[in-house]
């Protein structure tokens, strides 16, 4: 059948919702047209969502640098812990001789010097017992604090490797190779978990997004 001239105004146009005869054809939506290719929607990699900003990088694990640093800190918790239970007997057995010296001579020198050496030995203790509670806190944390934590434990490494240097210091002239051996080990301590907080992976790790 033919549907006469198309430029006649006058002619039988085709009916409405066929398409003529050079017309295009338009596929449904959500159907790519014949001879297109469809590309799946860009997902993010594996680990965590992206933010507004796109993907943002952050490690879905902790990194190695950083599990090296946890485990230091609970050692040192370990070894604060150690010092600060021996001290605390320490400080109670000086005080013990210190009443005993007081109680068959009565009041003299001895005694007074010893009273006042079980006082700071009970405080150390107390410092050392505190800085475990916070070395052990800070470890813990490491799953899901954020920069304070970060900024913490790096300046607590540096004042740790500080002290590892005093220590190295004094074990120099006093000759002492034990001295020296563990002065060498709270550098090392110390040093390590500065440098996993100043590292890009520290900064990546306690920056990442939580949801």
């Amino acid at each position: 059948m033919s549907f006469g001239d198309p430029n006649n105004p006058y002619g039988q146009q085709p009916p409405q919702g066929q398409p003529g005869y050079g017309y295009p054809q338009q596929a449904p939506q959500g159907i790519p047209p014949q001879g297109g290719y469809a590309y799946p929607p860009q997902q993010a990699p594996m680990g965590y969502p992206a933010g507004p900003g796109g993907y943002s990088g952050a490690p879905a694990t902790m990194p190695g640098l950083m599990m090296t640093a946890r485990v230091l800190l609970f050692i040192v918790a370990g070894v604060q812990v150690l010092i600060g239970v021996f001290a605390m007997f320490g400080a109670a057995t000086i005080n013990d001789a210190s009443n005993m010296a007081s109680d068959s001579v009565g009041s003299n020198p001895f005694s007074t010097v010893a009273s006042a050496s079980a006082g700071v030995v009970f405080i150390l203790a107390l410092v050392f017992l505190g800085l475990s509670a916070l070395s052990i806190t800070l470890g813990v944390k490491f799953s899901r604090g954020g920069q304070g934590i970060r900024i913490t434990t790096m300046v607590y490494g540096i004042l740790g490797a500080l002290v590892g240097v005093l220590a190295l210091i004094g074990s120099a002239s006093a000759d002492s190779t034990a001295a020296l051996i563990w002065a060498l080990l709270w550098i090392g301590f110390g040093g390590t978990m500065a440098a996993a907080m100043i590292a890009p992976s520290g900064a990546a790790w306690f920056g990442r997004p939580r949801y």
